[in-house]
């Protein structure tokens, strides 16, 4: 096997005393400490995407200092944006008024909208009850904002305001100045007003749903199911009543949207003299019993700061399973990263294992041995973010797996793009091949691979003929044509996606999704298909223009677009960039697309051209694994170069500091990834491209005990080059590693230095393993 057969180959006292205690204590700064949760919160502001973004979403990180476990199903945040409008982020750092603690299921990062959230926000004085008009204002200063909690000054009413939160529940904590009315208002944050709200006094609760639609295929369409809550007081109401709009209806007890758009929900109050309210929440997407019992098994008998330690240490345990050596700054930068990657893919399914039907919502299912997962994102993060998840957390991952295998048998098709629990054709590409046999080739194996390739089979092979189903995002995408032609031509035009037309973007990226498909037929012994999907997988180049080196729009007939310039911002062919960017997207075949677009001279003048004139844009996914691309073609000091270059420019530890969407984690997994030394620039192939560390020891810790760590002696910002590498103490000049090379644990040693050594890795057979070159 390919693959395979690669892997195989290869007072003085006092002062001291002073001393000791301030190393200790810096010691035992835990990983969680250093995340700065607000990176991404505002826009931009980086020359590369102040040059290549359109919209002025596409300059906003859209991130949100969410509190909560790793992957949990329900967030939470401080709101500064009231609605889940399409491309608007909970919470944005230039906003100067909180609204409220969201429970919230926005996709970290990404330009989609939030669904079946709530709002709970604390008043002192008049009850307002609309969330522009209840807001309050509130400084920066006043927030601690880390994983496991949150806490403000609302300025105007003299309330703390804390949450803190489990994997389905959260627990908020209000602290009020005497001498006013206190009150909380609870909101169910619905996008097309039909929201509903019961109170129970004589149990102190409040329950209440918010119905979730589709977005994409579908927009507005409902998606089976809603966003369930439970709010359990620990303080007597003296009053409680609902509302809709600004209309208060004292002791009332329900309110149904009418779907009309209108906003609605609950109060209670709390008289003059409480000075704290403390407010347990038990979320679900399977009804209020579900959320009840989450609320019960996660919660019962602990204390807001039990909660809180609980999350602390689910995060520690998360980070720490990368450790490194460097500066402060740089750690922040690191962990920071890693948290935002470990946001989606989201929790779906409640502590017994329910959760809706995916399509449909309806019946409920449930997941026996096993988490169900949705939200991710797939073709942004198919190319980093996936493959950290195989990496660090393999159990998770192959439960992330299965939930596509039971996605795929619910559904009938294997979804593409799965998010709100429903198919969307929301990207281009057939992700789902790239992060299964990703996971499959490292030895994720706790979920069905054998229905799994059935599924994925179906995608890649079976034209859906059933125009309302395709409609609705099952299926390929332009496969008929595809298939055909051996590419997409110009005059198939997609027009059931979001995304229209991008023809030569959906070739490229669908050879290599058949060849990830090739993998696992290969692994798996169907050597039929593994020989047709291996033949499919050379598809990129038939949209390589021989004359220009450049990826081109190409005809049914055979024949180019003739008006084109490769680095034209945007291409009515190419996905969210330029031709000359989309170029560099055969991961599979790096050794073919060499000769593709006029041997290795030219490639590597391409590859400079895109960096030193400006055309590269890091704050979007395709152009990610760019840099690494010189490790093929002998110059890995370049890739050393730019990557450096993309860390300390493109990423910061301000609001700021991401230089496009975070778009599910991806952003920061390539960040986690570069600043350790390497990159997953093949997923569904057991290999790292090998960058430059920022760190002088990074150490990556697996579950099973072993231990690999990269050792960078002498690195600096200035010494970024390495000059020799020991592998587990060989001499090493190869430009990767293996998967099993990590997992099995050992040392890569590298020695760094200010000046580029042309002789490391320079080989053709250092270089990483590629489709045609076998």
């Amino acid at each position: 096997m390919f693959f395979n057969s690669r892997l195989r180959k290869f007072s003085g006292s006092l002062s001291f005393g002073l001393l000791l205690i301030l190393q200790i204590s810096y010691a035992q700064k835990l990983p969680v400490q250093y995340v700065e949760t607000r990176i991404g919160t505002a826009p931009a502001a980086t020359e590369s995407s102040a040059k290549h973004s359109e919209a002025g979403s596409e300059l906003k990180g859209q991130t949100m200092p969410a509190v909560g476990t790793p992957y949990g199903m329900t967030q939470w945040t401080p709101q500064t944006k009231s609605t889940e409008t399409k491309c608007i982020a909970p919470y944005y750092y230039a906003d100067t008024h909180f609204q409220g603690f969201r429970g919230t299921h926005w996709l970290n990062g990404s330009c989609v909208q939030d669904y079946g959230t709530l709002t709970v926000m604390p008043v002192s004085g008049e009850l307002v009850v609309n969330p522009e008009k209840r807001a309050s204002k509130f400084r920066h200063e006043t927030e601690i904002a880390t994983p496991a909690y949150y806490s403000v000054l609302l300025d105007d009413y003299k309330i703390t305001a804390e949450v803190t939160s489990l994997a389905r529940t959260a627990m908020l904590r209000f602290s009020y100045a005497e001498g006013k009315e206190n009150f909380i208002v609870v909101e169910p944050n619905s996008d097309e007003g039909e929201g509903f709200v019961e109170i129970f006094p004589e149990r102190g609760e409040i329950v209440g749903y918010n119905p979730v639609h589709r977005i994409y295929q579908g927009s507005g369409q409902s998606a089976g199911f809603s966003g369930y809550f439970i709010l359990k007081f620990d303080t007597p109401f003296t009053q409680f009543g609902v509302w809709e709009d600004d209309m208060v209806v004292p002791m009332g007890r329900t309110k149904m949207g009418k779907g009309k758009r209108e906003k609605l929900g609950a109060y209670v109050g709390f008289g003059t003299k409480q000075k704290s309210v403390t407010v347990q929440i038990g979320t679900s997407f399977t009804s209020l019993e579900g959320a009840r019992n989450n609320l019960k098994k996660e919660q019962l008998g602990k204390s807001f700061d039990a909660v809180r330690k609980s999350t602390e240490n689910e995060w520690n345990d998360a980070l720490g399973k990368i450790k490194v050596k460097g500066s402060e700054k740089d750690k922040t930068l690191f962990y920071s990263a890693l948290y935002r990657s470990k946001l989606s893919p989201r929790l779906y399914s409640d502590v017994d294992g329910q959760y809706p039907s995916f399509a449909g919502g309806t019946p409920l299912q449930k997941a026996d041995g096993f988490d169900y997962y949705c939200d991710y994102s797939m073709w942004d993060t198919f190319r980093a973010a996936m493959p950290l998840h195989a990496l660090l957390e393999p159990k998770k991952s192959g439960d992330m797996m299965q939930s596509l295998v039971k996605k795929g048998e619910q559904g009938g098709w294997m979804p593409i793009f799965p998010c709100w629990n429903s198919y969307t054709a929301a990207m281009i590409g057939d992700h789902v091949m790239s992060v299964m046999a990703d996971a499959y080739v490292k030895n994720v194996r706790n979920f069905d691979i054998e229905s799994g390739y059935k599924l994925l089979r179906k995608n890649a092979f079976d034209t859906n003929a059933d125009p309302k189903s395709y409609e609705a995002g099952k299926g390929r995408r332009a496969l008929t044509s595809y298939l055909k032609y051996n590419y997409v031509p110009l005059e198939d035009s997609v027009w059931q996606a979001f995304h229209k037309r991008e023809q030569v973007s959906r070739t490229l990226e669908y050879a290599y999704d058949d060849f990830c498909l090739f993998i696992l037929a290969e692994e798996l012994g169907h050597t039929e298909d593994a020989a047709i999907l291996r033949k499919r997988a050379m598809n990129y180049r038939n949209v390589i223009d021989p004359v220009t080196g450049y990826a081109r729009g190409r005809y049914a007939d055979g024949s180019w677009i003739k008006d084109f310039d490769p680095f034209a911002k945007r291409s009515s062919f190419i996905t969210e960039g330029s031709p000359a960017q989309y170029t560099w997207f055969a991961p599979q075949d790096i050794a073919g697309l060499k000769k593709a677009v006029g041997g290795e001279k030219s490639f590597i003048n391409k590859l400079d051209t895109l960096f030193d004139q400006g055309y590269y844009w890091h704050g979007n996914e395709p152009n990610h694994q760019i840099p690494y691309l010189y490790a093929y073609a002998g110059q890995p000091w370049k890739t050393q170069k730019r990557v450096r270059n993309i860390i300390r420019e493109e990423y910061d530890i301000t609001p700021g500091g991401l230089s496009g969407n975070e778009d599910g984690g991806q952003m920061s997994a390539w960040l986690v990834f570069s600043m350790a030394g390497l990159y997953p620039v093949t997923p569904g192939t057991p290999f790292y491209v090998l960058g430059t560390p920022v760190f002088e020891e990074t150490s990556l810790e697996f579950a099973h005990g072993k231990k690999f760590k990269i050792k960078a002696n002498g690195v600096s910002d200035e010494a970024i080059y390495i000059q020799s590498a020991k592998l587990n103490g060989k001499t090493y000049t190869k430009t990767y590693l293996s998967h099993d090379d990590l997992t099995n644990g050992g040392n890569l040693v590298l020695e760094m230095g200010m000046k580029p050594n042309d002789n490391w890795g320079n080989s053709p057979m250092d270089a990483p393993p590629s489709l045609s070159r076998e």
